[in-house]
């Protein structure tokens, strides 16, 4: 188990920013099947998103690909969505947004911090 846990924790700050504790279960499955993720976090207070969220890239099909691949590693997906933002008064090509009932620490699930179940 140490070495499962070594392996995360060394996935988790092998980034500019490391990933949040709470979500890097889940990104790191999510990157050992191919998924391109480019933003994630734990949610909860003080964090960017209120419940455990994952953005990544990639086509019409990417979506359904991810969301079946986390069900599959059994994470606890509670939405899929497909978004497209506005910068600068301009629609942006579209993204995915996969969030989660809970964070994941190795496999284990519970809720962020300030949020009930």
């Amino acid at each position: 188990m140490e070495l499962l846990d070594a392996a995360l924790e060394a996935f988790r700050n092998g980034f500019s920013l490391p990933i949040d504790r709470g979500i890097a279960h889940a990104v790191k499955q999510l990157s050992d099947a191919g998924i391109e993720t480019y933003e994630s976090c734990e949610g909860g207070a003080g964090h960017a998103f209120t419940e455990p969220t994952i953005r990544f890239c990639g086509g019409k099909g990417e979506g359904y690909r991810a969301a079946g691949i986390a069900l599959q590693l059994g994470l606890p997906v509670v939405e899929l969505r497909r978004f497209w933002s506005v910068i600068d008064g301009e629609i942006t090509v579209p993204h995915w947004e996969m969030t989660f009932r809970g964070q994941m620490d190795g496999g284990q699930h519970r809720p962020p911090p300030g949020v009930g179940v």
